[in-house]
């Protein structure tokens, strides 16, 4: 095993184990408290679609669990390329929705600038935070094609 073949190993594994953990945890407050959902700071689990964005939390998390032995093969990095995915449309979803939900206004029909940007603000869901760190994906998709 070379050196970024392992190196990508234990970075899908912590990875692959943060996402898993946050599905589960999100199937977790789902269960207890309903779509009213949690907040900790600048983290916040709650809404309709938490059912969908635990499930597809976990679904990831397995999926950059089993792409972790032997991962610059070209099927185990696939795996991991398909988890990312499945992370960047929640993430995507999210930010619309954080996007979209901060446009109207409270007395007028649009939000002022101001209010517009303090709408966008904390407190994220878990997918946003993980969205930078799903992006590493693309660095080992390139080590990949100079290697080959």
């Amino acid at each position: 095993m070379n050196k970024k073949s392992r190196s990508g190993s234990i970075y899908v594994s912590i990875f692959g184990a943060i996402v898993l953990g946050f599905g589960i945890v999100e199937l977790v407050v789902i269960g207890t408290t309903g779509m009213e959902g949690v907040g900790w700071g600048p983290l916040e689990m709650s809404g309709m679609w938490l059912w969908w964005t635990g499930i597809i939390f976990v679904s990831a998390g397995i999926m950059y669990l089993s792409s972790a032995t032997n991962f610059m093969d070209i099927r185990q990095l696939a795996k991991s390329v398909v988890a990312s995915i499945m992370v960047w449309i929640v993430a995507g979803m999210a930010i619309f929705n954080k996007v979209a939900s901060s446009i109207p206004g409270g007395e007028t029909w649009v939000n002022s600038p101001r209010d517009f940007l303090a709408g966008c603000g904390p407190p994220y869901t878990p997918a946003i935070y993980l969205l930078p760190l799903s992006l590493v994906i693309i660095y080992f998709i390139r080590q990949r094609r100079r290697a080959s």
